[in-house]
């Protein structure tokens, strides 16, 4: 009986992988229902600046009824702040170290008794110190993983459960493409961010069981921030920055779609392919071709 069952499975197996291949490609050539955000309060960590800003934008833009900024930098908060007070939309902003674990929880205890539960967490904050190995600060190198990987723990941990009682709630993450394919010259950031994309890989099977609540992580190309300023790839025309604007409206839009993995452009979707077909040493003369080898020789972003 054990052996029909098993069987049975395995040849309905093939027709299930059929009919989700068939229904992601009726998703992408129709419109899909979208989230209501009216009732929605929205964390942005490293709200305060780049594509933090744009996506605290984009969020009250669509309608949430609050949007919470959190970072290190009380000047850049403040003014995103008040921007996006000026549209209408309740916004509050605190200085809060993702990092630091101990902060995050307290600060999150904070919001929930004052602004009540985030139903949508956007984990945005990162940093890149753009150097080698050998040339980077023990420190320097800690900073990046309590930052861009560790914090995700902390801030998910603190607000993942109420979602999960409301049946209601969202955990975004802004990774990189180059959490799929690593360039020299910003060993701290590759590693965090194959961690952050691990992790959201994980989260995301996690809770395929708890209805209402979602995830989503979005791979940009580099992007045309103060953060990666300086970086020089070799045919800036074929291959040039996203524009933090769209990163963010495309980032709200697979939330309120419910779409689990974005990779912007979609054409970075041929880089994952050839990183499992072409051996090594074909792989390192793409990198070689395209500039990505020394593309942080320039480097003078900031960290």
């Amino acid at each position: 009986m054990m052996e029909m069952k098993v069987l049975g499975c395995a040849l309905l197996f093939p027709l299930q992988i059929f009919l989700c291949l068939l229904r992601a490609i009726v998703r992408f050539f129709t419109r899909q229902k979208r989230r209501d955000l009216g009732t929605d309060v929205v964390l942005i960590t490293g709200g305060g600046r780049g594509i933090g800003r744009h996506l605290a934008k984009e969020f009250a833009d669509q309608g949430a009824r609050k949007v919470i900024l959190w970072g290190r930098t009380e000047k850049c908060l403040k003014e995103t702040c008040e921007e996006i007070s000026m549209t209408g939309t309740e916004c509050h902003y605190v200085v809060c170290d993702v990092g630091n674990r101990e902060e995050v929880y307290q600060q999150a205890k904070v919001l929930r008794e004052k602004v009540g539960d985030v139903t949508i967490l956007v984990n945005n904050a990162a940093v890149v110190h753009g150097k080698s190995l050998m040339d980077s600060d023990d420190d320097a190198l800690l900073k990046t993983q309590h930052i861009n990987t560790l914090g995700q723990f902390w801030t998910t941990k603190a607000f993942l459960p109420r979602m999960l009682e409301l049946c209601n709630g969202h955990v975004v993450c802004i990774n990189s493409i180059l959490s799929l394919s690593s360039i020299p010259g910003a060993i701290d950031y590759c590693t965090s961010k194959a961690s952050s994309y691990a992790f959201m890989e994980s989260l995301t099977l996690g809770l395929l069981d708890c209805p209402g609540v979602g995830c989503t992580t979005v791979l940009p190309f580099h992007t045309d921030t103060e953060m990666f300023q300086g970086m020089r790839v070799r045919f800036p025309k074929l291959f040039p920055p996203l524009n933090p604007e769209m990163v963010a409206e495309r980032t709200v839009d697979a939330v309120r779609t419910n779409t689990a993995f974005v990779v912007l452009p979609w054409t970075m979707h041929f880089l994952v392919i050839l990183k499992s077909l072409l051996p090594q040493s074909a792989l390192e003369e793409i990198h070689k071709f395209s500039g990505s080898y020394t593309c942080m020789n320039t480097f003078k972003g900031r960290t």
